[in-house]
């Protein structure tokens, strides 16, 4: 429920932006594909962060499921490997050859959950594991505009290119956004961006990766003559996000998500359904 309806607009607004690129109504069994798939997707995720971080989350987070006994690692592998074989069956019905991106996307999730086999220099390199882990956004956004396309037999590489770029700084958006937290509600052992620049500069460096989205966002919609539109939708939210970062002396970790979350929301309804509907 908290995270469908982002998935839905991730996912939709990939399949309808390829449409609109190369022309075609997208089928009702692409868009399905697309949103099990990637749902699916932001799921193992999670399973395998849970795997990932079992040791530090019993010594740090207590409080969490796995640690507390309430799901054992065992049964959220079972999990994992049973939503693998939904998309696998989906990918399959759909259209075969995209067995070969699904493949790609999964050995891209695998590198991740071990860490690319250099946790500790990651670790010590905190950049460079936000934006090599923060790949996975346009890998499975291209996985989610595969639906389509590759279906149709076309490629819609250039303005493809600028609907990833907008996709990959959209995570940084969401994923500094969530990490951003007073000095009194830091947790022992919970690594955050407040706490590693400041939640000052933290809050900046969240606003210049939406700007960045944004100038990516706002040239794929060009692309289908969408971008004016888009543009006055997304200066909304970033002025939003400006109040926000303004006061960020008293702002909340709960104000970042928020923002962060309607920013998503309008950055991909704006550049996927919306244009859809009304330039059809």
């Amino acid at each position: 429920m908290q995270h469908g309806p982002l998935v839905a607009a991730f996912s939709s607004s990939a399949v309808a932006y390829s449409s609109l690129l190369i022309g075609g109504r997208p089928s009702l069994q692409a868009f399905v594909v697309a949103f099990v798939t990637c749902l699916l997707f932001f799921l193992q995720l999670r399973i395998a962060d849970e795997f990932k971080d079992a040791e530090e989350d019993a010594k740090f987070r207590p409080y969490r499921p796995v640690p507390r006994g309430l799901i054992q690692l065992r049964e959220l592998g079972v999990l994992f490997a049973l939503g693998a074989l939904v998309q696998a069956l989906m990918a399959w019905f759909l259209e075969p050859w995209l067995l070969v991106v699904l493949a790609i996307a999964w050995a891209y999730l695998a590198l991740m959950s071990v860490e690319f086999f250099a946790r500790d220099w990651l670790k010590a390199r905190p950049i460079t594991y936000l934006w090599t882990h923060m790949l996975i956004m346009p890998i499975v956004d291209f996985f989610a505009t595969a639906c389509h396309w590759l279906p149709e037999g076309r490629k819609p590489w250039l303005g493809l290119g600028l609907f990833l770029g907008a996709s990959f700084f959209n995570g940084i958006v969401i994923e500094v956004g969530r990490k951003l937290r007073q000095p009194e509600a830091e947790e022992e052992g919970v690594p955050t961006y407040s706490r590693l620049w400041g939640l000052k500069n933290a809050s900046l460096v969240w606003i210049f990766a939406m700007l960045t989205t944004a100038a990516f966002a706002i040239a794929a919609a060009w692309m289908i003559g969408f971008s004016v539109v888009l543009a006055g939708m997304l200066a909304l939210v970033f002025l939003w996000g400006m109040w926000i970062r303004a006061g960020w002396e008293k702002a909340t970790s709960k104000q970042f998500e928020l923002v962060s979350g309607v920013w998503t929301l309008i950055l991909y309804l704006g550049l996927g359904l919306l244009p859809l509907f009304l330039l059809r």
